[in-house]
């Protein structure tokens, strides 16, 4: 039975007694008028007629409201019922979304801290090489997938309203670029010297922000910037002197590309660092254009997923994974849209320099876990660069949003 079949059963079933006492008083009333005692009643004015019932003892049901119940609407009721049934997990959800006035900084901390967890799943659970490309076709693939059902049971246009299909065509471009070079820059160069060419990219954001999207760049907020890398440069700064920067080192170039061919991985890491930085500030630009940061990332997905496909088969020999590591990679691909969606989101909400500070968090995370198992030994340089970045990061959030006049 539904709340409104309820109201009207209690009404017609449980209420009958009552409605037919007040039908009784109401007949009482009309005889005690009609008696010729108070036949004079007539010429008294209304304004001098006093009530039979005291207010304190005027009953509170009446023949009036007895269909019409007080009760709060059917669609308030509900919606009080799902806040009030839903987890406190659900609950942070929904405030880190859109209830809070840092929410567009808090999406990214959620964000940075979903790829760090990610990255933690892959070095614990990977058991099988899976090539490149391969990955890229996968996540994209469950991201578009994903994307598709959210937009399609929100009722939201899948590629968004027709003025911002420039901006997701750009976006899309832009994105799969730094993607591509990213890929070709890990396959060139050692693993950290390739993280650490990434980390560039929030910088190249601020920067490109400044030029697309016409954002001031504040002296607090180039310092948070700058205090961040410089975290990140003394978390990497053993592996890299270790490894080698620019191909001195033997033991490295004798796995990696030497010379001149070292410097050309350099500079496309660069390259996918710009890249990515603008396609942070087209994300802004177009979630803010059509109020639904899902639409990037299905406009991405749907660039990305044949794209890296063809890039499979031309580039590298597609393999069969088994059926764990395919479940693994969905699992990752779920875990990646989620991560995207909270970081276009926190792109919507809040100033570009700003919230592309907090993705250096992944970086003090990543160490901090790897400490706390013993994967990776504590080190001065370690600690002071995780330093650096949380007091950089709690610096952002403590001078918090800035209202914007668009």
């Amino acid at each position: 039975m539904t709340s409104i079949d309820t109201i009207i059963g209690g009404a017609n079933d449980g209420g009958g007694g009552d409605t037919r006492s007040i039908i009784d008083h109401a007949h009482v009333v009309e005889m005690v008028q009609s008696s010729p005692e108070f036949s004079a009643a007539d010429s008294v004015s209304n304004d001098q007629i006093t009530p039979l019932l005291a207010p304190s003892e005027i009953p509170k049901i009446n023949i009036f409201s007895v269909s019409h119940s007080r009760r709060k609407p059917i669609r308030d009721q509900a919606t009080n019922l799902l806040e009030a049934e839903a987890s406190p997990f659900t609950q942070f959800l929904l405030w880190a979304w859109n209830g809070s006035r840092y929410s567009g900084l808090i999406c990214m901390a959620l964000s940075s801290t979903i790829y760090c967890a990610m990255e933690v799943i892959s070095d614990k659970c990977s058991v099988q090489a899976i090539p490149l490309f391969e990955v890229a076709f996968i996540r994209s693939t469950v991201a578009l997938i994903l994307s598709l059902i959210w937009l399609r049971k929100r009722g939201q246009p899948i590629f968004g309203p027709a003025n911002v299909g420039n901006l997701l065509i750009s976006r899309s471009l832009t994105g799969y670029l730094s993607l591509l070079s990213f890929i070709y820059c890990i396959k060139r160069l050692p693993l950290s010297q390739a993280i650490l060419l990434s980390f560039t990219t929030p910088i190249m954001a601020s920067t490109a922000a400044r030029i697309i999207l016409h954002e001031r760049l504040k002296i607090a907020e180039i310092g948070g910037l700058a205090c961040s890398f410089f975290g990140v440069l003394f978390i990497f700064r053993p592996t890299v002197m270790t490894q080698g920067w620019l191909g001195k080192t033997a033991e490295v170039n004798d796995s990696y590309i030497e010379g001149n061919h070292h410097i050309y991985a350099v500079l496309v890491g660069l390259f996918s660092s710009l890249t990515g930085g603008i396609s942070y500030c087209l994300i802004r630009a177009a979630s803010k254009a059509s109020d639904q940061p899902v639409v990037t990332v299905f406009s991405f997905g749907a660039l990305a997923s044949p794209a890296s496909l063809l890039g499979l088969l031309i580039f590298e020999e597609p393999l069969l994974p088994s059926l764990y590591s395919c479940i693994l990679m969905v699992v990752l691909g779920v875990l990646a849209f989620f991560a995207e969606v909270l970081l276009a989101r926190g792109l919507q909400l809040e100033k570009t320099s700003k919230v592309t500070n907090i993705l250096y968090i992944e970086a003090a995370i990543s160490q901090i876990w790897g400490m706390s198992i013993s994967q990776v030994a504590p080190s001065f340089g370690r600690i002071v660069g995780c330093l650096l970045i949380f007091i950089s990061i709690g610096c952002t959030m403590y001078i918090g949003p800035e209202k914007e006049t668009e």
